[in-house]
């Protein structure tokens, strides 16, 4: 036994598990997919302690607890169409990847795309349809989504992603208040999405998911 097949049991085990995330899917696919093959090289010996990995640009990849237990709460199924925002190197698509029916990674940086093409390739993921370009565009092109991850802090939700979300979809981010974020889950019904709280979770917030600034005078 390898010791990243160790070292991914023992994330399982003492990351997932103990966070009330008992979804056999769920963790079959944390299991299966190499993390280690997901993120930056300089990275790799450490791709599984359990916190972001940093990546430049305040982005990051979320550590393994806050992401499963997003999984948990939004209760992703095979026959659903899954949009992935801010995928970066590819780790969240990959795993999403193994319980939707196919994923549309979205990424706007382009060494993190082209490599998360080329390691979802290399592993044999062909489920996964990876789309360049800005965050807080989405891909309208594929749309509309059944699900819709953003990988990193929000302060608001850009109206040309929720517009990309089918009636009746979810929607899951974590919204920040200063250093304080909780996860909450969204339902779109009538074009109106209702919010609630998941749990408590914090990512920086992506540039183009923040509220612009006002001054009174």
């Amino acid at each position: 036994m390898s010791d990243n097949v160790v070292r991914r049991r023992m994330m399982v085990d003492n990351q997932i598990r103990p966070s009330d995330v008992t979804k056999f899917p769920i963790i079959e696919a944390f299991l299966s997919i190499k993390r280690e093959a997901f993120v930056p090289s300089e990275n790799r010996d450490t791709a599984y302690v359990g916190e972001h990995i940093r990546i430049g640009n305040d982005r990051v990849i979320l550590d393994p607890r806050t992401l499963a237990k997003m999984l948990d709460l939004v209760d992703v199924n095979d026959s659903e169409l899954v949009l992935d925002v801010g995928s970066a190197f590819g780790y969240s698509a990959a795993i999403i990847a193994h319980l939707a029916e196919a994923v549309v990674a979205l990424e706007s940086e382009e060494k993190p795309a082209n490599e998360m093409q080329t390691a979802l390739t290399e592993h044999g993921i062909d489920n996964v349809i990876v789309e360049k370009g800005p965050l807080h565009e989405g891909a309208p092109s594929h749309a509309p989504y059944d699900v819709i991850f953003i990988q990193g802090g929000i302060e608001l939700v850009a109206h040309k992603i929720s517009s990309q979300l089918k009636d009746g979809g979810r929607m899951v981010a974590i919204f920040m208040e200063g250093a304080l974020g909780r996860v909450k889950i969204g339902y779109k019904l009538n074009d109106e999405i209702s919010w609630r709280f998941g749990f408590n979770a914090a990512a920086p917030v992506l540039d183009c998911f923040k509220k612009e600034l006002t001054f009174t005078l």
